[in-house]
């Protein structure tokens, strides 16, 4: 017994064989071309004409971006997931993002009051003057509100406003005994979170030899950090007014604090979080963005400049977001 595989013309020449355009008949035959039996095959109008039609196209592949930070790491949000990394467990100083840190312990407080007024102290003042540190402004003698230090931490990157917090919720019975303690709490927090590769010798970024971390970690604690909405609220504001009581209890109207986080008005869907700079940090990006529902969260460190920095970062969410589909 042979298979003879024939095509509608041939199958119109065969006795006893059905005139069907358009199908395979695969007939079973013995000599003297007695038909058995058949069988019909339905085959789609040009299937066997289109090599391949069947097979989807592969996916493009995501061009990897090139940055000019010393180090970057990239995550998706919901899961932990990285999606980029250059040296993303390279300890380096972290600058002010330092300050990210610092407001995660103020708002992890038990029964905080946002609205509880701090009084400016003249030491606030003097440390940054001491260190040409980045500044809130704020004025010595006036009653600010935990919320607004927060504000003047996270927009404009005041050191005041950290040095404020510091003192206010750390414990001790000197000021000196009290940033040791908020300190502490900070390198007891960063444990809690598995930032392993971390350290913190200050409360707003201004080392004393041991304040590093990495651009893994940092992005570990921004990714904790936006879980409270009152973080999220801060560091996705642009800018920001004070209102503060004088020393003879009038108000004072504070200029406004402006966000040092240029994605916010350049990036669609940024979210936050902080920049960081200086002398060994040079320019440092702890970076969110949200589009479709998707959240990617990443930090570059080391960066060549203000500009470069934010352009990393731009590359590193586009990547992400690329990679997440």
């Amino acid at each position: 017994m042979r298979l003879l595989l024939l095509s509608p013309p041939q199958l119109g020449r065969i006795a006893g064989a059905f005139d069907v355009i358009g199908v395979f008949q695969l007939i079973t035959a013995t000599k003297g071309l007695r038909v058995r039996r058949a069988a019909s095959v339905a085959v789609t109008v040009g299937a066997v004409l289109a090599t391949g039609a069947l097979t989807a196209a592969p996916a493009q592949a995501v061009t990897v971006p090139t940055i000019a930070a010393k180090t970057g790491f990239v995550m998706n949000n919901a899961n932990g997931a990285a999606l980029y990394n250059k040296g993303m467990d390279t300890k380096l100083s972290t600058g002010s993002t330092t300050k990210i840190m610092t407001a995660n312990v103020v708002l992890s407080q038990t029964n905080l009051n946002l609205d509880t007024k701090v009084t400016i102290q003249k030491a606030y003042s003097d440390y940054i003057v001491a260190n040409n540190a980045s500044s809130a402004r704020l004025i010595v003698g006036d009653k600010v509100t935990v919320r607004q230090l927060l504000y003047g931490l996270m927009l404009p990157s005041g050191c005041d406003a950290a040095y404020a917090l510091a003192d206010k919720f750390g414990t001790g019975t000197t000021r000196a005994a009290r940033v040791k303690n908020f300190i502490a709490k900070m390198n007891s927090k960063a444990k809690a979170l598995g930032m392993t590769k971390t350290h913190f010798d200050s409360f707003d970024g201004i080392g004393n030899g041991s304040n590093y971390s990495t651009a893994k970690d940092l992005t570990k604690l921004a990714s904790n950090s936006l879980k409270g909405a009152n973080f999220r609220a801060i560091v996705a504001k642009k800018s920001y007014t004070a209102k503060t009581i004088t020393k003879t209890g009038s108000t004072r109207t504070m200029a406004a604090w402006t966000n040092t986080n240029t994605l916010l008005s350049s990036y669609r869907g940024a979210i936050g979080v902080k920049t960081g700079s200086g002398p060994e940090a040079k320019y440092c990006l702890v970076f969110a963005a949200t589009r479709n529902g998707k959240t990617v969260v990443g930090t570059v460190l080391a960066s060549t400049s203000v500009t470069v920095r934010a352009s990393d970062a731009t590359k590193l969410l586009n990547f992400g977001f690329a990679k997440l589909g």
